[in-house]
């Protein structure tokens, strides 16, 4: 790998907005990989350093490259959570219909984890489909529900999704509903929520 590409990789992986904007200076490409084809502003945004981030988007950087994992910088901000990262990105144009190894968009995994804030912001900030259903057969409802633990995050997720329109008869592969999955699980209160949905 040429020197300047491998400056650009650690200056973005650890954050260092000041290098970052060196190594491109120096010829570094926006879009070098490493070794498990991450490229620099992916790097920035598994890291969360937003001001990384953003001297990469001004430069060009592509929010949608995809690693060997199928990880992108758009789809990470729907693991991490990050809003300001999610902010930075969108003037870069991220396709919002990029799927991640399991065939979901970034509101899928935000919603299991139960990233309120992010699933506020990307419902309200951007088109995303709020029902996309990933390989699993599952939507973000579903997946807040199934592998959520029923606590106030998730209710919130829960309460996000329906207001954004997700349809609560959206069921898995096997034909089981939020509903029933919530009630399955004990989970009386999203249970209520998806009830009077």
């Amino acid at each position: 790998m040429d020197d300047r590409n491998r400056r650009l990789l650690t200056a973005a992986r650890r954050g260092d907005a000041g290098e970052i904007r060196a190594a491109l200076d120096a010829g570094a490409r926006v879009e070098a990989r490493d070794e498990e084809l991450r490229s620099p502003l992916l790097l920035a945004a598994l890291g969360s350093h937003v001001e990384a981030a953003r001297v990469l988007v001004a430069a060009g950087a592509d929010p949608n490259a995809q690693d060997r994992r199928h990880d992108s910088a758009w789809l990470v901000t729907g693991v991490t959570g990050s809003v300001p990262m999610m902010r930075v990105l969108l003037p870069a144009g991220p396709d919002l219909a990029l799927r991640n190894r399991f065939g979901g968009v970034s509101l899928i995994p935000a919603s299991e984890r139960g990233h309120v804030a992010y699933v506020r912001a990307v419902l309200r900030e951007t088109e995303i489909d709020v029902d996309h259903v990933n390989d699993l057969g599952w939507t973000a409802l579903l997946e807040a529900v199934i592998l959520g633990d029923g606590g106030r995050p998730h209710q919130e997720v829960v309460a996000l999704l329906l207001a954004a329109g997700a349809d609560p008869e959206l069921a898995d592969a096997d034909g089981v509903t939020p509903l029933r999955h919530a009630r399955r699980r004990g989970f009386d209160a999203l249970a209520a929520l998806l009830a009077d949905a």
